[in-house]
């Protein structure tokens, strides 16, 4: 059955009822479950201009720096999933989120890692590359390169070959010899 055009403005009514209800509840429960929610509806390019409407790329980018690890994985999930899209990575960019994302590269929940790694990539544009594949983030990546974990460290290995020069590469091979890099990795 075709969506008509009171189905959309039910799936509008639906995601600012999600926006109220995680703005409003003082339930950890009900605002893990809202953004999980909120970043599903993420996944679909559909509920982009609602999503965009909404406010919710902000309300995930100010969701990164929240103290519960469960609020961060769904938050850079969501952004993760809305980057493809050019004007929300557009809109990422311009609000200054890689700096958050690349946050994320050193929390100890596996999925956020894996999350914030898809997302630096996404966000890689020739204006962003300077600070998608800064030095910090290439020493990063070299570590995770070397995980037994081998879902993160083949994703960072597509990273290093497809993001950086190999002269970055280099650069931060020779800086990681000489240096501890203080981003622990991701746990099991």
């Amino acid at each position: 059955m075709a969506a008509g055009p009171g189905m959309e403005l039910g799936r509008l009514e639906y995601l600012q009822a999600l926006v109220t209800e995680f703005q409003v509840t003082d339930s950890q429960e009900a605002k893990e479950q809202v953004l999980a929610n909120l970043a599903n509806f993420a996944y679909d390019p559909k509920n982009y201009e609602y999503l965009r409407q909404l406010q919710v790329l902000d309300l995930f980018l100010d969701t990164l720096t929240e103290d519960s690890e469960t609020l961060v994985e769904f938050a850079i999930g969501g952004l993760c999933n809305l980057c493809l899209d050019k004007t929300n990575k557009d809109y990422i960019l311009e609000a200054n989120g890689v700096e958050p994302v690349i946050n994320c590269l050193s929390s100890s929940n596996e999925e956020t890692v894996m999350s914030a790694v898809t997302t630096l990539m996404y966000l890689t544009t020739p204006q962003s590359r300077q600070q998608t594949t800064a030095l910090p983030v290439v020493e990063c990546m070299l570590r995770f390169s070397l995980s037994a974990n081998r879902r993160l460290s083949n994703l960072a290995t597509v990273f290093l070959e497809d993001y950086c020069t190999p002269p970055q590469v280099e650069e931060a091979r020779s800086l990681s010899k000489h240096t501890a890099v203080g981003i622990p990795l991701p746990k099991d």
